[in-house]
């Protein structure tokens, strides 16, 4: 007990009691309290409520992975942020598509704001911010190549690709079914790439040197003569990590009720449901990434950002598509030709911005202009 208290902090143990006490009071009264017709006054106090409590059990959920991260070293703990990160998105996806309103798009509307905010808007502030501190940054120019490689192919293939099938933005059920396990098992290998025989790609150079870093400094921590300890702290983290994401995936179908509520009630695009999904999980990690992008880690800003949106197509995408071949329910997959634009702006801007194996602040703006134009867009198409 007295090592799980050194382990977790006064704020950790805040919001998993805080977490674990709206869970309680959901699970007895919220169906009562979202009984139809729900009045604009209780969705309003539910959302902000439901809102603080997931985004609170998220920044967590990134505290706890950053303190695995420094244990495990690059490119595992930022792999098990991500993984974390995007694994609740996926939830709040499925449970909006499972939900009793008709949300077709939602799961392509997420996937092209995560790429949208990530790629443009969270990278170029870390582009911007990191040279404003330290100039031009360096990076693993082979790692990010296979970033990009990545979302050009899976992007492509989900959500361009459908807007040319035999039914026009959909996938017929044997396509799904192709393209799900494709996907699950090109995403699986390039995660065992990753973390074995290419992990080196995803490290941050050595200082001063454009040489890609043979070995990670952090493994060396751990194997020293406290290896008990670690143990123990990895097995605690791992645990509250867990404590902390259950949260989210209890209360992620009474978010899905009243952001259906609050999309209709507005008026708005149903696109801005993508949009909200997005900004709930990957506010911490952007901040991290940011961070990261200020404290000379430019490969760890662009394994969170990059690597959060290889993620997310990877996961989103099958379980988008298993969900409407199990259910029957429609999935539209096929992004508009706007949205199509935008998407290759973003992928070649990214192509020219990583171009290299150091940053320009130039880019940043570049990044940022164009998320600008996606948000213009998305309430004036």
């Amino acid at each position: 007990m007295n090592t799980a208290n050194r382990l977790i902090t006064p704020v950790t143990w805040a919001r998993m009691i805080g977490a674990w006490l709206v869970v309680a009071l959901f699970l007895i009264y919220g169906d009562s309290i979202l009984a139809a017709p729900i009045t604009p006054l209780t969705a309003s106090w539910v959302f902000a409520l439901l809102f603080i409590t997931i985004l609170a059990a998220s920044f967590g959920v990134v505290h706890e992975a950053d303190h695995l991260a420094e244990q495990l070293g690059e490119p595992y703990g930022t792999l098990i942020l991500t993984l974390s990160i995007v694994g609740i998105e996926v939830i709040l996806i499925a449970s909006v598509l499972l939900g009793p309103a008709e949300t077709p798009t939602i799961g392509r509307d997420s996937i092209f704001a995560v790429m949208m905010i990530i790629m443009n808007l969270v990278m170029g502030i870390c582009l911007i911010a990191g040279a404003a501190r330290h100039n031009e940054q360096e990076y693993n120019a082979q790692g990010t190549a296979s970033y990009l490689s990545m979302i050009a192919l899976l992007t492509g293939v989900a959500l361009v690709l459908p807007n040319f099938t035999s039914i026009p933005g959909e996938f017929s059920f044997r396509q799904a079914a192709a393209i799900s396990s494709m996907t699950i098992v090109l995403y699986g290998v390039f995660l065992w790439k990753q973390m074995s025989s290419h992990r080196r790609f995803f490290i941050q150079p050595e200082a001063g040197s454009l040489s890609v870093a043979p070995v990670d400094k952090a493994d060396s921590g751990t194997h020293s003569g406290q290896k008990d300890r670690d143990v123990r702290g990895l097995v605690i983290h791992s645990a509250v990590l867990l404590a902390l994401i259950l949260p989210i995936v209890l209360l992620a179908h009474y978010l899905a009720v009243v952001t259906d509520y609050g999309i209709e009630a507005a008026g708005m695009p149903l696109a801005v449901g993508g949009v909200l999904i997005a900004i709930i999980v990957f506010t911490p990690e952007s901040i991290t990434a940011v961070k990261a992008a200020l404290n000379n880690e430019m490969q760890r800003a662009i394994n969170l950002c990059l690597g959060a949106f290889v993620s997310t197509v990877g996961l989103t995408v099958p379980v988008v598509l298993i969900i409407g071949m199990l259910t029957g329910k429609q999935v539209i997959m096929g992004i508009s030709s706007l949205e199509t634009v935008l998407f290759a702006l973003t992928l070649f801007l990214s192509m020219q911005t990583f171009n290299g194996q150091r940053t320009s602040p130039i880019q940043g703006y570049m990044h940022m202009m164009l998320f600008v134009v996606f948000g213009m867009l998305l309430f004036y198409p």
